[in-house]
């Protein structure tokens, strides 16, 4: 028999965040993001042509952060781009924003901006300290059935709630590599917090990742978005990172190829989460490891992508079945939070509290 699901909480549909509501937001209700971050069109009072910021923007590079957080190397990759005039930008950059030391209490200023969305489990955000976080990549692994993929549809219904209801009053993006998002997901998470499954649909943007450079394509083209539509965007998901590295990269012979391929997109998506304020949330998969003197561990599974990956993540967490339906998420590594566990569970309205 299957376990009693915790009761959902019901938000007013007049409380989610729907297309045309954002469409006529005021502009008091975008300052905070407006001040978050500087567009590279700022560029032109420094004598950088329009041309010039075209061809910056088409690189995937919108902000001035972006810049500063570019190489002049790979600037001087963008084509139409010389050594002078990545110069030049370089230089007018440096001018609109100081990238350098910041004090303890600026850097907590800035930390007040993080916004966190629920898991759908109030067990499950207890155990992240409220919820996914914005300006920070968060990973979840594990094997089949353990809820990766059940957990990034409910962000996306969580992420445009009101922030009292545990969302970030924002829109979704969704990278799908392996063909897992499903629009009836989606309308059924909706439904359990009795909000409309057509808008909650509308106000998520869905591309299919076909190979892993199509996957680092469209992280120029997200990022784009996120500028055109200010403050809109509030999560980013990836599901999953490593699939198609694993299929165009094969044997001990590409690997070193294929984590420099990896460190790039991730470095990528660190720029992006800390740019735009927004959660980025990856699944990933795992690999048995039962060799090596180590057949005495419980449960001898690792999470794929090498040291690459787990340096990028701000925040690992490992989802394994339990007893029954139950499910079971643990931090494996974390900058603020203590390794623990919390139980949950997989409802048709997404991830739900497992009944104690």
């Amino acid at each position: 028999m299957a376990p009693k699901r915790a009761a959902s909480v019901t938000v007013p549909e007049d409380q989610v965040v729907l297309q045309e509501q954002r469409d006529d937001s005021s502009t008091d209700d975008q300052a905070p993001d407006q001040l978050f971050y500087t567009e590279v069109e700022e560029l032109q009072a420094h004598g950088i042509t329009m041309v010039d910021i075209n061809k910056l923007k088409g690189a995937g590079i919108c902000t001035i952060s972006g810049i500063q957080m570019t190489t002049k190397k790979s600037l001087l990759k963008v084509k139409g781009l010389s050594e002078a005039k990545v110069d030049k930008i370089k230089d007018a950059a440096t001018k609109l924003q100081t990238c350098g030391f910041l004090t303890g209490v600026e850097v907590s200023q800035k930390r007040e901006q993080v916004m966190k969305i629920s898991t759908g489990s109030q067990q499950f955000d207890n155990l992240l300290d409220g919820g996914i976080q914005t300006m920070s990549i968060t990973e979840a692994f594990g094997e089949y059935r353990t809820g990766k993929t059940q957990l990034a549809h409910t962000l996306c219904v969580q992420v445009q709630l009101p922030p009292h209801s545990g969302g970030a009053s924002g829109k979704a993006a969704f990278i799908d590599t392996e063909g897992t998002f499903r629009p009836d997901r989606i309308r059924a998470i909706a439904e359990r917090f009795g909000i409309d499954g057509e808008a909650c649909l509308d106000n998520i943007i869905v591309a299919r990742a076909w190979n892993s450079d199509h996957q680092m394509e469209l992280m120029t083209e997200i990022a784009a978005r996120f500028v055109q539509e200010k403050g809109v965007y509030r999560l980013l998901v990836v599901d999953s990172i490593i699939s198609l590295f694993r299929c165009d990269y094969t044997g001990r012979g590409e690997l070193a190829e294929r984590q420099q391929k990896l460190n790039q997109m991730l470095s990528r998506l660190t720029k992006i989460s800390e740019e735009y304020n927004v959660a980025i949330y990856l699944t990933n998969q795992v690999s048995s490891d039962p060799g090596g003197g180590m057949t005495f561990v419980s449960d001898p599974k690792k999470p794929v992508g090498g040291h690459i990956l787990a340096h990028a993540s701000a925040t690992r967490i490992y989802l394994r079945k339990g007893r029954g339906e139950e499910r079971v998420a643990k931090i494996y590594d974390s900058p603020d939070m203590p390794e623990n566990e919390a139980s949950y569970a997989i409802s048709a309205g997404g991830i739900v509290d497992a009944s104690m």
